[in-house]
C-alpha cells in the first residue's frame, strides 16, 4: 500500500491511520480479500481525518472518512459523523449532489473510532476554483447555494435540535442546551464562558420569540464554499456537496449558511435571489443576534482547537457587541 499522510504533531486534533487500520477498514467494509493500492489523506476539513482510498479490482476511488477519537469529542460536537449518517434520508431534495455512503460502522471494534466510507464526488473543491473565475460570475455560484439552501430548509422534522436526538418540543429549550453545552465545553478548555453563558439566560428569558419558531426545519449545520465542488463550466457550477455532518432542526436563520450569505455586501447577495428573502421583523433580528452568539462560541472552540489565541480573543468583543443588542 502506498500512503501518503498530512504530516501533523503529535498533540494535533486530527490524528491519521497506520497502513494496518487502513487495511482493516477497506476489509471490514468490503470483504477479507480487499487490497489498498493507496490511501491519500486530503486536507481542507478541520475535523475528520480524510482518505482517498484506491482499491484493488475497483475502478473508481472511495473516500473514508474518520472521527476523532470519542473523547477528544467536544460535548456540544459529539458524534457528528453519526448525526450525518441518519441525516442521509432527510436530505434527499440534494442527493444528487451529494456523495453515496458505501459503508459504515459505529461499533469502534476496527480502530476505536467512528468511521464512514462514501463514493468520489468528481469535481474540483469551490475554494481552489471559484476565484479563478472573473467576480462578475460569482453571483451564480452563490444563486445555486441559495437553491440548495432552500431546499434543505423545506424539509420539516420531528423535534427541534440534533438529527439523532436528543429532540426538544421547543425551539427555545434547543437553543438554550446548544449554548450551555459550548458554555461547559469553553470553560473545560480553561478558557472564560461568562459571556456566553449570559447569551443562554437571555435565551431563557426570550424564550417567546424564541418559540414563535413553530416548525423544525433541516439545517445544512455549516454548508459554505468550503463544502462545495466545482464543475469544469463557463460560470461557477456546483456539482457536489460534501460533509453534511452539522445537520439539526431548528429555525432556518439559526444555520451557517445564512449567516455567511450575510456576512458581506458582495456576488454572495444574490443567494437571497434564489433562496427569497427573508420578512424582517424586530423580533428576527433579535434571535439573529442569539444565534450569531452561539456561531462565535462555537468558532472559539475551533479556534482554539487550532491554537488561534488571537482569534479566541477576539471572540470576547464579538460576543460583547451581540450581547449588547440582547440584553
Amino acid at each position: 500500500m502506498e500512503l501518503h499522510v498530512i504530516e501533523r504533531s503529535a498533540n494535533a486534533f486530527q490524528q491519521g491511520l497506520t497502513e494496518r487500520q487502513i487495511l482493516a477498514v477497506a476489509r471490514r467494509a468490503f470483504g477479507p480479500g480487499t487490497e489498498v493500492r493507496s490511501a491519500t489523506e486530503l486536507g481542507g476539513g478541520m475535523y475528520n481525518t480524510t482518505y482517498r482510498i484506491d482499491l484493488g479490482g475497483r475502478e473508481e476511488p472511495v473516500v473514508l472518512r474518520v472521527a476523532p477519537e470519542p473523547d477528544r469529542q467536544f460535548h456540544s460536537e459529539q458524534e457528528l459523523m453519526r448525526a450525518e449518517y441518519a441525516s442521509v434520508p432527510w436530505l434527499a431534495p440534494i442527493a444528487d449532489l451529494m456523495p453515496r455512503v458505501l459503508a459504515a460502522d459505529f461499533t469502534q471494534a476496527v480502530i476505536g473510532r467512528d468511521w464512514m466510507i462514501q463514493s468520489f464526488l468528481p469535481g474540483t473543491p469551490a475554494p481552489e476554483l471559484l476565484g479563478s473565475y472573473p467576480k462578475e460570475t460569482h453571483g451564480a455560484f452563490f444563486r445555486q447555494m441559495g437553491e440548495i439552501t432552500a431546499s434543505v430548509h423545506a424539509v420539516a422534522g420531528p423535534w427541534f435540535g440534533p438529527v439523532t436526538g436528543p429532540g426538544h418540543a421547543r425551539w427555545s429549550e434547543a437553543v438554550v442546551t446548544s449554548l450551555r453545552l459550548i458554555s461547559e465545553d469553553v470553560e473545560g478548555c480553561g478558557l472564560d464562558a461568562a459571556d456566553l453563558r449570559k447569551a443562554a439566560d437571555a435565551a431563557q428569558a426570550g424564550a417567546q420569540v424564541l418559540d414563535e419558531v413553530a416548525v423544525p426545519r433541516l439545517l445544512t449545520g455549516d454548508l459554505w464554499t468550503v463544502n462545495t465542488m466545482l464543475a469544469a463550466a463557463p460560470v461557477p457550477t456546483i456539482c457536489g456537496v460534501l460533509d453534511m455532518d452539522r445537520t439539526c432542526w431548528g429555525d432556518p436563520e439559526a444555520d451557517w449558511t445564512m449567516r455567511m450569505a450575510r456576512a458581506k455586501q458582495d456576488a454572495r447577495l444574490a443567494f437571497f435571489d434564489s433562496y427569497g428573502r427573508p420578512e424582517e421583523t424586530e423580533a428576527g433580528a433579535w434571535r439573529r443576534h442569539l444565534y450569531e452568539v452561539r456561531h462565535l462560541g462555537a468558532l472559539r472552540l475551533e479556534r482554539h482547537r487550532l491554537g488561534n489565541e488571537a482569534g479566541v480573543e477576539d471572540s470576547y468583543g464579538a460576543v460583547a457587541e451581540e450581547l449588547a443588542a440582547l440584553i
